[in-house]
């Protein structure tokens, strides 16, 4: 490949799949599109910027102009750029149908116009909705239960609509809740880690007993680029992992590894308007090519919090 262009790969997952692909694709024109919202930070690609491994774009990717001239040329578009934060999208859900589903139309009328040869559509696990028991395989219907999750289906539905239409060639990803260094506090783990540096007790949504899979966001960036070498067009692939947590086992692991007594450290706030108790997907289909997780929470949380407590002044 000559040139990629990410969509939101100056944020937390973006990030690790621009690492991914300047690290195994040395001679490759990557650029990154980032509008470098509150959850974007310049220095998550700092190494491969004052290096010139990569261009980064300030902009919109609703910004149609904008999105036509970069995917001009690429061999491979990774639209990764998404409001993700269920939280935020139950009051500012008109942001996230604007990122999620009209983004994510501009980018793909874009690269039809300009007939980029391959597009992967990062989804996720959200849009099957709750999972009580067992999993999910690819062919399960979608059945969103809050406005993030809504929009990521939506987005689906475009993808769907110029898959048949026009047989845009598009790989469509859908993953397990990601987790890793530099991921924005609102999200779970780095919210525990950043309370427990400032002295603060966890928050925890509800009575806490809500289960998670925990996917590593290295894992996912090569579950990426093996898709983008050996995935079939027009597919989809669950993205997996077989950590599974609730939110108090999270939390307490999390104790454990700052030193402090889970039951000092814990408080228990309002839930959500609506939280999924479970998520659950089958991943067989991309193990089939090659892919198994190789990072696991228990095995890298250390390294996550000591991560966040060197970079904590980022987020005050």
């Amino acid at each position: 490949m000559r040139k990629i262009l990410i969509t939101g790969g100056a944020g937390f997952i973006g990030s690790h799949i621009v690492e991914q692909f300047a690290g195994s694709m040395p001679d490759c024109k990557i650029i990154v599109l980032d509008k470098m919202t509150y959850a974007a930070d310049f220095r998550n690609l700092h190494d491969l910027l004052i290096s010139d491994r990569i261009e980064l774009v300030v902009g919109d990717i609703c910004d149609y102009e904008l999105s036509e001239r970069l995917v001009d040329g690429c061999d491979l578009v990774i639209h990764a750029a998404a409001e993700s934060h269920v939280d935020n999208s139950f009051h500012s859900s008109l942001l996230f149908t604007n990122t999620n589903v009209l983004g994510t139309h501009t980018i793909l009328e874009a690269c039809r116009t300009k007939n980029v040869p391959k597009v992967i559509h990062i989804s996720t696990d959200e849009v099957y909705g709750e999972v009580l028991e067992g999993a999910v395989d690819e062919t399960a219907q979608l059945n969103p239960t809050n406005p993030y999750s809504a929009s990521k289906a939506a987005a689906e539905m475009i993808v769907k609509g110029y898959i048949h239409s026009f047989k845009v060639p598009i790989i469509m990803v859908r993953a397990n809740n990601v987790f890793g260094t530099r991921q924005y506090p609102e999200k779970l783990i780095p919210r525990c880690c950043l309370s427990l540096i400032r002295g603060e007790r966890i928050p925890l949504h509800g009575n806490g007993q809500n289960v998670r899979h925990y996917l590593a966001a290295r894992d996912l960036a090569a579950a990426i680029e093996l898709v983008s070498h050996r995935g079939q067009i027009h597919e989809t692939y669950n993205v997996g992992s077989p950590d599974e947590f609730t939110n108090l086992e999270v939390a307490a692991t999390i104790c454990e590894a700052f030193g402090v007594a889970f039951e000092d450290s814990v408080e228990f706030v309002r839930d959500r308007p609506f939280n999924d108790r479970r998520y659950a997907v089958v991943w067989d289909k991309i193990t089939a090519l090659g892919w198994r997780p190789t990072h696991f929470f228990k095995g890298e949380i250390d390294k996550i919090a000591g991560w966040y407590r060197l970079n904590h002044q980022r987020y005050v």
